[in-house]
Parts: structure tokens; sequence; C-alpha cells
């Protein structure tokens, strides 16, 4: 559904995520495919418990698409 607000987003289908995402996301990115707020996103990459495999490259968190795409299948 578009909003028609510049930046706002709504979760993204399994189909878009298979066909237009990157190998890897950020944090916040793969946040909307959970439908979970960004803070709370991170809250759980802190803890280890993000539902996606999770990796850091330099001082940022990527999600790995595969990952997101696998637990979303499930």
């Amino acid at each position: 559904m578009d909003t028609g607000i510049q930046g706002a987003s709504s979760a993204p289908t399994l189909a878009e995520i298979r066909d237009n995402w990157p190998a890897s996301v950020d944090v916040a990115r793969a946040a909307t495919a959970f439908g979970i707020s960004r803070s709370h996103a991170y809250e759980l990459v802190a803890r280890g418990e993000f539902p996606a495999r999770v990796i850091k490259v330099g001082g940022r968190y990527r999600v790995i698409t595969a990952s997101v795409i696998g637990v979303l299948s499930a």
C-alpha cells in the first residue's frame, strides 16, 4: 500500500525480497520484513536474538537476505 509519504514503507512481500534485495541489507530494512521497529531490531541484534543471520562489517551490522528468506519461508 503506497501511503504517498516519502520514506514511509510497508512490509515487503517475500517475492519482493527474493527479486529485489541485495545479498545483505541493513538492520532497519530487514526489520521491515519481520514487521518490527528499527529500535527493537537493534535490541534483538544486541542480544543475539534477531530472527535472521546478522554479520558485522566494520562497525555496521548487515543481515543476510537469504537468511531472511529462509525464516519467512518456514
